[in-house]
């Protein structure tokens, strides 16, 4: 069957999907894809994954996609980053199976991407991203599609988003933003540069920018004619946002652990990521809870902490408080709603009448004949002060770790392996071995349970009753026949 391609691949593959959740790094995950999906989602991306890592590493594959194969999770669209051809073509190969579409991310600002250089930090580079599109729409079975961020220039934004059409790129998803747009100046994404894009191509094209409400993703396709609309922060603190509902904070965060018990394994931190985002305008007002978030080490703790807050979500409701509303919010602080980043600090005017910039000065480096004083230290630093005493923050005595031998990672000080704890969970389950180091007791374990299974066999024998036979009736007629066997010959 030939491959489809632009609308053909939208309309009968993604089911002309219009509401998209957007690639996260460790939040797009199973369990949270299917909770969106619950609530109106109709199209969900992976997170996204290291090309070069899901081509070398087959744990790293199962754990970020093969393990995550659910039928009610499609269509799916997996996602990578990369800056070699021959890498993305191969990673797209071992993941074609899995999914409905290999999209390359070409968006990721952060400085993470640009140390690895790929993401946003490609965007320049029009030859290498042409021959990488290019060769995976030839060599791989599903559809090749890209994530980009916008430039400047509307007519710049247009003529790449052009070259990445012609090159194979059968959908594509422009973020309204620029590189530098992110974090504290993440700004206002520019929906002329959609719109632009939108009209100056011919295969599907997806939004991301401004999404906190369903009215924002119609508003979107309205004012852009893009054919759906991808949200990521919007769906992080309101996974109902393409339903159209602001439920209490409390029914989506139970509705999630549910599913995260339902799909297992699903890693902690994930799960205590999503809480934090769906619980963040409470947690500004019970500080004592968000701390007890932030330390518990186990599923069933973090559930108890999400039971606390709506407890006590619902006494505030009982007594008739609407504290939520008091902080500038549009809502009750328990109702799911977007968060809002506060704008940078605006220019101010000096004693001339000029206006000066306001910047946010870098706190001066410790001085090194100081050593560790209180007066020295960061906030966080000084709890770790607090936590021990005797730490020592002086860059000449920090203490150079080994790398793990296998993923890089400092690995553990007494390790019979040599490894990270996680390399070394996988391959002490894998020999039946034990690390006292890591506190891993599988051999242990294994000999208990051996010996356990002895014992109930000797207390069977106990058990039985006087003149019945000293072995089972199988082991009696194999030996009778072996004698018949002897005699014979």
């Amino acid at each position: 069957m030939a491959k489809l391609q632009g609308f053909d691949f939208w309309r009968t593959t993604l089911k002309g999907a219009r509401y998209v959740v957007a690639p996260m790094v460790d939040q797009s995950e199973l369990a949270w894809r299917l909770l969106s999906r619950r609530h109106g989602a109709q199209l969900c991306y992976t997170p996204m994954l290291h090309a070069q890592v899901f081509v070398r590493d087959a744990n790293y594959r199962k754990d970020n996609l093969y393990n995550e194969v659910c039928p009610e999770d499609r269509p799916l669209i997996t996602q990578f980053c990369a800056n070699d051809p021959e890498v993305f073509v191969q990673a797209a190969l071992l993941a074609q199976d899995y999914c409905d579409a290999i999209d390359l991310n070409l968006g990721c600002p952060q400085m993470i991407a640009k140390r690895g250089h790929y993401g946003v930090f490609l965007q320049d580079e029009w030859e290498l991203l042409e021959k990488m599109v290019k060769l995976a729409n030839e060599k791989v079975s599903v559809p090749i599609t890209c994530k980009i961020r916008v430039f400047n220039e509307v007519d710049r934004t247009v003529k790449y988003a052009q070259m990445l059409e012609k090159a194979g790129c059968q959908l594509l998803t422009v973020h309204g933003r620029t590189k530098d747009q992110k974090g504290t100046v993440t700004g206002i994404a520019s929906w002329e540069h959609i719109k632009a894009v939108r009209d100056a191509v011919s295969i599907p094209v997806f939004a991301n920018g401004n999404i906190q409400h369903l009215s924002d993703v119609e508003r979107c396709i309205a004012e852009t004619g893009v054919q759906g609309v991808m949200s990521a922060e919007g769906n992080l603190h309101n996974p109902a946002l393409f339903a159209g509902r602001s439920p209490p904070v409390w029914e989506m965060a139970e509705q999630y652990l549910e599913v995260v018990q339902r799909h297992p394994p699903c890693t902690l931190s994930y799960v205590r990521a999503h809480l934090f985002k769906m619980w963040h305008h409470t947690l500004q007002i019970h500080q004592d809870l968000r701390e007890d978030l932030a330390k518990v080490k186990n599923l069933e703790a973090l559930s108890g902490v999400s039971r606390q807050l709506k407890q006590r979500c619902q006494e505030e409701i009982a007594r008739g408080e609407e504290a939520g509303q008091q902080g500038g919010l549009p809502f009750p602080h328990w109702i799911c709603q977007p968060y809002v980043r506060p704008p940078p600090k605006e220019a101010v005017a000096n004693g001339n009448g000029a206006e000066v910039k306001a910047t946010c000065h870098k706190r001066a480096l410790e001085d090194s004949d100081r050593g560790a004083d209180a007066d020295a230290l960061s906030k966080n630093k000084l709890k770790k002060k607090a936590r021990n005493p005797h730490k020592n923050f002086c860059p000449e005595h920090k203490p150079k770790y080994i790398k793990c031998e296998q993923c890089g990672n400092p690995k553990g000080n007494k390790c019979v392996f040599n490894l990270c704890r996680a390399c070394c969970k996988k391959k002490a389950y894998k020999e039946v071995a034990d690390c006292p180091s890591h506190g891993l007791r599988f051999k242990t374990k294994a000999e208990k349970q051996k010996a356990g299974e002895e014992e109930e066999g000797r207390k069977g024998l106990k058990n039985r009753k006087p003149g019945s036979t000293s072995d089972p009736p199988d082991l009696e007629q194999s030996r009778g026949l072996k004698e018949i066997h002897t005699t014979t010959n």
